[in-house]
């Protein structure tokens, strides 16, 4: 059970996990042993609250498939126990994301003083570049 806050967790058996080999560099190692953990997560199927599905499912994240399903592949350690750690709390972390909630905004105007440095740096720099223009001598 993968425990995502007090209220939510999420049962191990919707959480479908495979072990499969690693690519790169690993020596004799990487071609006997599956240690890289591939993660799938299906959204729609799972026990999230709903509001959690619905962010989940508007995030425009590139491990979040059209069908609503959450791939990763963790294969950053040399162990698969390590890598399942590490996938296991990719996702939690994912699924905490959507549950902060935004802040929101206020619509700010920039002071008068702010205004007025702007437009003084502005002037200075156009003086300076000014100065670097050939003199005309006529």
């Amino acid at each position: 059970m993968l425990k995502i806050s007090e209220q939510v967790n999420i049962p191990s058996h919707e959480i479908d996990i495979k072990a499969v080999r690693s690519t790169g560099a690993g020596g004799q190692n990487v071609n006997k042993v599956a240690t890289a953990i591939h993660l799938r997560f299906d959204i729609l199927a799972s026990s999230l609250p709903d509001s959690y599905k619905e962010k989940l499912l508007k995030l425009s994240d590139s491990r979040i498939s059209t069908n609503g399903v959450i791939s990763i592949k963790a294969q950053q350690f040399r162990t698969q126990h390590q890598n399942k750690e590490d996938a296991l709390i990719r996702l939690k972390n994912l699924i905490k994301s959507v549950s902060i909630p935004k802040k929101k905004r206020f619509v700010t105007k920039p002071s008068k003083r702010a205004k007025r440095k702007r437009l003084d740096n502005k002037t200075k720099r156009s003086q300076l570049k000014a100065l670097r223009k050939k003199v005309d001598y006529d």
